[in-house]
């Protein structure tokens, strides 16, 4: 089940100060706390993502399934929301990138993970892009 492998991967991330093993090892992973989109509760998810200057990106490739994941709803219902990159917490404003500079990104994401360029073959839908600015 999704939850309990998630829930393995955060316990990981936080007991490690963020440093990952197994098939994350060597990826950058954030925790990503977003306010649910109809529950209003928070959601915490592990994701691999991509710094860009003070942005920390993330994609909604779900691994190419045919919908977006719930946490790129969350965000667009609740773009303020929380990160955990190695043992420091900051809140965050979530920007859907768009046009040229989500295809920019992705592509620079596809070049480091070439993961990224097989799950946008699986599907029919574009990956959105979501930029991570500080906020506060």
């Amino acid at each position: 089940m999704a939850d309990d492998f998630n829930a393995q991967i955060i316990n990981e991330f936080r007991a490690n100060g963020g440093k990952m093993g197994g098939p994350f090892g060597g990826a950058p992973v954030v925790l990503l706390t977003s306010t649910g989109a109809k529950s209003g509760r928070p959601h915490t998810t592990p994701l691999v993502y991509l710094a860009d200057g003070d942005r920390i990106v993330v994609f909604a490739s779900m691994g190419g399934a045919p919908t977006n994941p719930a946490w790129y709803y969350n965000l667009r219902a609740h773009p303020d929301a929380s990160i955990e990159i190695g043992a420091e917490t900051r809140p965050v404003k979530a920007v859907i990138t768009s046009g040229e500079e989500r295809d920019r990104l992705f592509r620079r994401q596809v070049s480091i993970f070439p993961t990224f360029g097989e799950y946008e073959q699986k599907t029919t839908r574009t990956i959105p892009v979501v930029a991570l600015e500080r906020a506060g």
